[in-house]
């Protein structure tokens, strides 16, 4: 058995015998038949992989499909801004302000078709120079592949084939039971990336009311598809007893409310006024924190009626469980209410929760009723601001006073929490009070420091 294994080892090199010595000691000399394997060819070769792989990264496709979806919502805005000039021209101060915000909106799509025409160009060079380095890559592997005499990679890539065909086999004869659909309907796909910001306006009152919250009804009622909601905290930062009206977006960026405000009640604050930034509309009705109670309050704009939704015994209010980070805690957002495909929802804290966000399904199909609820491990004053998206729920926190993250998820589906959605806001102001996703289009509405701000959501 031996000789079988020291013939071939031999063949490999010659052997010189020296004489004996005096001392009965003697040498043997090995040379290497075979050529030397050329590990600088290999380092080089591993080099280049990796240049190649930093060079062209998924963020590069999706600033691609950003930059063309912004031109998608900006050329039909554009269209129907025009048209409604050309209906509501008084000859006057509207006129001009509304041809402003025209002209300002032709400025931002060449801006966008010039980067686009950039970036299209630069991914072209990028491609031609990717395409020529893994042709070089391939030959000098096929080169390096002549030095695996004992046909261990060859083998290797083998067996990784044949464990590809046998997963592939296996799965073919696995029958998956379908899982519960999400909450709503979720056309869009997984949620990647958000983009913008695509609309920046300091409204009506610029820098008098920090605190607020802005953007659409998700379900609304028929005549008013394209009209924009504004809630500004007007008492202390923190109270408000209405909700002005705009019939579109053009008529908020300029400052023209029709038909104005609806009003709560005619003090502020009272019972079942508005208490705190995290405002959403859903039907036709406003959702909010009602004053002084740990409490959701249903205000019809149409009845002018408020209902309200007693939260479960021992859910924090009154600024007991505020959104924070290290600098600051924002006042009074003990509740944020959201809405997504599938409707309203809560998020809270309570006692029994150490601190820990709490989830909850607001159903106001007929009387206000507390749905189901959910209890995550991720602790409230740690996080900045939370939102729906598809059943989806997603939190934020303060990273320096230009950027937000997106850092946690949790799938109401599957129970799912992630910590790493790692996806960032460029912020237009150090602090986003007001956080609120648009089912209707697909935005992000963001309230920071008086500024209403959007971003468009990327779904894969």
């Amino acid at each position: 058995m031996k000789l079988y294994v020291i013939v071939p080892l031999f063949a490999l090199f010659t052997s010189t015998q020296q004489a004996s010595s005096p001392n009965n000691k003697c040498a043997c000399e090995l040379t290497n038949s075979e050529k030397a394997f050329p590990h600088g060819k290999l380092s080089t070769a591993e080099d280049n992989a990796s240049k190649c792989n930093s060079n062209i990264t998924p963020q590069m496709t999706l600033e691609m499909e950003s930059l063309l979806l912004g031109l998608e919502r900006r050329l039909p805005q554009l269209q129907e801004d025009v048209a409604m000039l050309e209906r509501e021209d008084d000859g006057e101060l509207y006129g001009v302000l509304s041809l402003q915000v025209i002209e300002n909106e032709l400025m931002e799509i060449k801006q966008l078709i010039a980067r686009l025409n950039r970036t299209t160009l630069a991914h072209r060079h990028l491609t031609k120079d990717a395409a020529k380095q893994l042709e070089d890559l391939e030959a000098e592997m096929q080169e390096l592949e002549t030095y695996d005499t004992m046909g261990v990679v060859k083998t290797q890539i083998l067996n990784q084939r044949l464990k590809r065909e046998l997963d592939q086999c296996t799965m073919r004869h696995i029958t998956t039971r379908p899982t519960q659909p999400p909450h709503g309907n979720c056309p869009h796909g997984q949620f990647v990336n958000i983009t913008g910001p695509r609309v920046y306006t300091a409204g009506e009152y610029p820098g008098s009311y920090k605190y607020g919250a802005w953007g659409r009804d998700p379900k609304p009622e028929v005549g008013k598809e394209r009209w924009y909601w504004l809630v500004m905290l007007t008492s202390g930062n923190k109270f408000s007893n209405y909700v002005r009206l705009y019939s579109s977006l053009s008529s908020l960026v300029v400052g023209v409310s029709q038909p104005g405000n609806v009003q709560i009640h005619s003090s502020n604050p009272t019972t079942n006024t508005i208490q705190g930034p995290n405002v959403v509309m859903y039907g036709g009705a406003l959702y909010y924190n009602c004053y002084n109670q740990d409490a959701v309050c249903r205000f019809n704009l149409t009845t002018k009626t408020v209902t309200s939704l007693q939260l479960p015994k021992g859910t924090r209010f009154n600024s007991k469980g505020n959104f924070c980070h290290l600098d600051e805690c924002y006042p009074f957002t003990d509740l944020d209410l959201a809405t997504d495909e599938s409707g309203v929802w809560v998020i809270y804290t309570t006692t029994q929760d150490f601190g820990n966000l709490v989830l909850s399904k607001v159903e106001g199909s007929g009387p206000l009723m507390l749905g189901q609820t959910w209890h995550t491990s991720v602790y409230k004053q740690g996080v900045t601001n939370t939102f729906m998206a598809c059943g989806m729920l997603f939190a934020t926190r303060y990273i320096d006073k230009d950027t937000e993250e997106i850092f946690y998820s949790f799938d109401t589906t599957t129970g799912l929490e992630r910590f790493d959605v790692g996806v960032f806001i460029n912020k237009m102001s150090s602090n986003i009070y007001a956080l609120n996703y648009s089912p209707v289009d697909q935005m992000l509405h963001a309230y920071c420091d008086s500024l209403m701000v959007s971003y468009k959501v990327l779904f894969r």
